[in-house]
């Protein structure tokens, strides 16, 4: 799981292997630059929701609105063709979340339960990485977590114009913070890219895609698909709750296991970074994003609470895939 280092750059990453009918459709429209086939509408609205090959499809659209692939025009980005085969794979993605995610619920019930932490949840990784997790289950960790890490808060960005008053200042607060409060060495993602490079791992932007597996696509598929939406705005706001109640208690266990395994300075710095830069931006996301937000907007505290369950649906489903692979003697990353 190792390979050769190199610092991240502003490289395009190459595109990945197809996973099936959907994703070699559009690959096969980004590489030779020609409209994806019309067939590609009819076999997203049958595919698996969750799947590999929808997921795949799903990133590979979305990537061209941040990085873009090698090889691949930037016209691409912004073309009806390939807009419409994303709306086809959105529609499937999010009818199947809004069956499957318990609600109507309000916010307010919703943080309840994510601040109540268990003291050893049976399906939480970051509690299995810290008392039995060796330096390889960090490395397939890290790599498969790189595809968030790695744009972390790009996406949040998205949803700033979309905000006004109490909620806007709030949420750039907290993304001055993500993007290193004006120092490129403290960038989160950068910090994250020094984890990997800590762990012996390779942290060019993208450069796990292929290994990744559906259940981590879809945590960062739902996270391009909220901040691309204005009308999912709330939802993103409640997503990014989420990630910020949950971040410190979990960077915690994380930091604790990377010390007991032996990893290096630069692998534990991530994860004590946000314990507690994460203990503040909790407070400041519920009280002044999220109330900020419902003050001006009261009709969107049921997309918020769509949001956050979302979030913690997908997650469940990242940890039971993660977890069942370990305690196997699995790996559970892709070969």
């Amino acid at each position: 799981m190792t390979a050769t280092v190199r610092r991240p750059g502003a490289g395009e990453p190459a595109l990945p292997a197809p996973r099936g009918p959907l994703s070699h459709g559009v690959l096969r429209a980004l590489r030779t630059g020609r409209e994806p086939a019309p067939d590609l509408h009819g076999r997203a609205a049958g595919a698996d929701p969750y799947g590999d090959d929808l997921h795949l499809a799903l990133y590979v659209l979305y990537e061209l609105h941040y990085r873009g692939f090698a090889g691949v025009g930037g016209d691409r980005e912004w073309d009806p063709a390939l807009l419409a085969v994303r709306a086809a794979l959105e529609d499937r993605f999010l009818a199947a979340l809004r069956r499957d995610v318990p609600g109507p619920r309000i916010p307010a019930e919703v943080f309840a339960e994510l601040l109540t932490e268990p003291a050893a949840p049976a399906g939480s990784v970051s509690h299995h990485l810290r008392r039995h997790g060796d330096l390889d289950h960090f490395r397939q960790y890290a790599a498969m977590r790189s595809l968030y890490h790695l744009k972390e808060a790009d996406p949040h960005a998205w949803v700033l114009p979309r905000l006004h008053g109490q909620a806007k200042a709030a949420m750039a607060a907290i993304e001055y913070d993500e993007f290193g409060a004006g120092r490129a060495d403290q960038v989160h993602a950068r910090l994250f890219a020094d984890l990997m490079a800590d762990l012996g791992l390779d942290p060019a932007y993208g450069r796990y895609l292929d290994r990744a597996p559906a259940e981590m696509l879809a945590v960062v598929d739902l996270m391009s698909l909220l901040g691309l939406h204005r009308d999912l705005r709330g939802a993103l706001v409640g997503h990014f709750a989420w990630v910020e109640v949950t971040s410190s208690p979990g960077s915690r266990q994380l930091a604790a296991g990377l010390r007991r395994a032996g990893a290096g300075t630069a692998a534990q710095r991530f994860y004590d970074e946000h314990v507690e830069a994460d203990a503040v931006h909790e407070q400041v996301v519920r009280h002044q994003v999220v109330d900020g937000l419902l003050s001006a907007e009261p009709e969107l505290s049921a997309d918020v609470a769509f949001g956050a369950d979302a979030t913690t649906f997908l997650e469940d489903r990242l940890s039971a895939r993660l977890l069942a692979a370990w305690r196997s003697g699995r790996s559970a990353l892709r070969c």
